[in-house]
């Protein structure tokens, strides 16, 4: 068997996105192209939670350990895990992209792999639902309750929040991001774009 050469495409990546980029109009923009290669499923993630991050419309995720101690209170259930979207398809390129816009290097996102669970089969991108009322029931789908049962789990690349000061005790709402900020992202410039 022969050395892969350096030539040869990567394997897609899979990633899963929790705040902004859960809007597939904001992730189309960000790696410049329509996501036609693209697949998708709302998902969730154990043992984060997503908070505001202080002064932005955008979260980050912090480890459930870290999250209760900003919060200092005992957490639900429901906010002791992480809603999103799991993406699959991406290429080194889309990352390239994503990485810049994530600020990857700066002392603000990391990015580290995780094991998330689908809430539904995978679907291509283009039939990904904009619309606020069908963005928000997408990732509205109720998670099992005893999620120990579940077997079925995809690792995935995503972006964990590092400055944990700079974080609300305040959990984020995609709900609330998509009928108030959405908007002002879909123009958003990165530096590799522009």
């Amino acid at each position: 068997m022969s050395e892969p050469s350096l030539d040869e495409p990567k394997e897609p990546k899979r990633a899963f996105f929790y705040g902004t980029l859960m809007h597939p109009r904001i992730l189309q923009h960000i790696i410049g192209n329509d996501g036609s290669h693209l697949r998708f499923s709302p998902a969730f993630l154990p043992g984060y939670t997503r908070h505001k991050v202080k002064g932005a419309t955008y979260p980050g995720i912090i480890p459930l350990s870290q999250s209760m101690a900003l919060a200092n209170r005992e957490l639900a259930p429901s906010e002791k895990v992480v809603r999103g979207t799991v993406v699959e398809g991406l290429t080194e390129d889309d990352l390239e992209y994503l990485d810049d816009f994530e600020d990857i290097g700066s002392d603000e996102y990391a990015r580290i792999l995780v094991v998330v669970h689908p809430l539904a089969p995978f679907h291509p991108m283009s039939t990904h639902c904009e619309g606020e009322d069908a963005l928000i029931a997408l990732h509205s789908s109720s998670i099992p309750e005893n999620q120990g049962d579940l077997a079925f789990g995809v690792e995935v690349d995503t972006y964990v929040y590092l400055e944990v000061e700079n974080l609300e005790a305040e959990l984020w709402s995609f709900d609330e991001f998509v009928k108030m900020h959405a908007p002002q992202w879909f123009d958003y410039s990165s530096r590799i774009q522009s």
